[in-house]
């Protein structure tokens, strides 16, 4: 029920970095104490401090002619929407639009201006990546003056790298192989894909193909559920299809069952389950003969030991992929847990809200309930539930940050070219309207964070011995 992490995908922090630049100077992170350079340039002083935490503090002055700039921007910008007898539309004299408009207005608007445009110039010079929103705080305003602010913002924090080479070249690859059983059961698997299905009346028996709902007060807060199998495949906990068996089309029936002690969900383990199970429709199962013309049925096989060699090759490349999965998230696992630094509580708060809307939009698509009346049989809070996702939210910023100053190290880039390939393959199947509805640049963002990290665990992985 809960979501889980995928390797190679992107988390909330990939979203947000939507920076100009790729990394903060390793001098201005390492410098001891909390101060750091004053910086200055032709128009402006600055001066950035370091503060506790992840957090900095910018100071910046411009000159009375710098900000003056700014107003007279501001003033123009006013004068292209009001009207002054003796002008044209735009032209009016600075003066009479200041009377018209007021001092206080512009000077406002003009503190807003300078502010955000210097504060990106700022950002993007000293190469600083903010996290969050910033405070902004007015120190001097005053017509003819120097212009002064401070703001206060949270930034990514010194990622300190453990040797991730040495720790991936200790892990080893399973030796991966495709056994005879199991291409026959895929084959087997082809045959009742292709089977005929004839309306039985009477009793179902084991091999029929049954169409059931079913429903218990123990499993998915008594949801109706319904299923189609083939009798006696065991696709049940034990004496469940036995229970169903001689049970005719239209009939219902009551039982109660135990879950085994080894079954999947551990709140279910051992437990006793009430079922009622319906019978909607039987059928017999016509399997057709395995031959040549079955594989040529199927497309892309000539004969059977074609196809038979196809479904090797296939079962192989599912194994290969699992492998390369399971030792990716073992050498991140690793890498991080020898890695140690502090992660904005910020991105673990994002990442927290990510997979909240995740969990509210299963529970609607999975149970069709609303989140209360779910908190409610899970006998449990909104807070608590949130509360319950922190240690997977951190865990899944640590990676994406460790996988992230990995890439900046080695050099591991993304062309725009991939992108746009990735995501033409994406939103092909999509209709004209859905693909206006998309916001391109947030899909360009998210893509290349995710093309970057399946780079660096390939990158990873490459180190693992077979």
């Amino acid at each position: 029920m809960f979501p889980t992490q995928r390797v190679g995908t992107t988390c909330v922090l990939g979203l947000l970095l939507r920076l100009k630049s790729e990394t903060m100077p390793t001098d201005l992170r390492k410098l001891p104490g909390n101060s750091l350079p004053h910086f200055k340039n032709i128009f402006m002083k600055t001066s950035i401090e370091k503060l506790a935490g992840s957090k900095i503090q910018l100071e910046i002055e411009l000159s009375p002619e710098e900000f003056n700039q700014f107003i007279n921007k501001t003033t123009a910008s006013f004068g292209e929407n009001i009207e002054i007898k003796g002008f044209r539309k735009g032209k009016a004299d600075p003066k009479l639009i200041e009377k018209e408009v007021g001092k206080e207005k512009i000077l406002a608007k003009a503190a807003e201006l300078a502010i955000k445009e210097v504060y990106q110039e700022t950002i993007s010079e000293n190469r600083i990546e903010p996290i969050n929103q910033p405070e902004v705080k007015i120190l001097k305003l005053a017509a003819g003056n120097p212009f002064s602010f401070q703001i206060k913002t949270e930034i990514l924090p010194e990622i300190p790298l453990p040797d991730y080479k040495k720790i991936a070249s200790l892990f080893f690859k399973n030796d991966i192989s495709v056994k005879d059983q199991e291409v026959k059961d895929a084959l087997f698997f082809l045959q009742k894909s292709r089977a005929k299905f004839i309306l039985k009346l009477g009793p179902c028996a084991v091999g029929d193909w049954v169409e059931i709902d079913y429903n218990s007060p123990q499993v998915e807060y008594n949801k109706l559920i319904s299923d189609a199998f083939v009798l006696g495949e065991g696709k049940f906990i034990p004496g469940f299809e036995e229970n169903i068996e001689k049970m005719s089309e239209g009939e219902t029936k009551d039982f109660s069952l135990p879950f085994p002690e080894n079954y999947l969900q551990n709140e279910l383990r051992g437990k006793i389950a009430d079922f009622k199970v319906k019978v909607k429709s039987i059928k017999t199962v016509e399997l057709p003969e395995i031959s040549d013309q079955f594989a040529q049925g199927l497309g892309n096989s000539k004969n059977l030991d074609q196809l038979k060699q196809n479904i090797r090759e296939g079962l192989l490349l599912e194994k290969k992929t699992a492998e390369s999965q399971r030792i990716r998230q073992d050498i991140l696992g690793k890498i991080s847990q020898s890695a140690e630094f502090e992660i904005p509580q910020i991105l673990i708060k994002n990442e927290q809200d990510l997979l909240m809307e995740i969990l509210k939009e299963r529970i609607k698509s999975d149970l069709d309930l609303a989140l209360e009346d779910y908190l409610t049989k899970i006998k449990s809070t909104e807070k608590e539930l949130y509360d319950s996702f922190f240690k997977e939210a951190e865990n899944r910023v640590k990676s994406h940050l460790l996988l992230r100053e990995i890439a900046k190290k080695e050099g591991i880039t993304v062309a725009k070219e991939e992108i746009e390939d990735k995501i033409n393959k994406n939103i092909k199947y999509l209709s004209p309207q859905k693909t206006k509805e998309l916001d391109l640049e947030k899909i360009k963002d998210y893509t290349k964070e995710v093309i970057k990290n399946e780079k660096v665990l390939q990158f990873l992985e490459n180190f693992s011995k077979n």
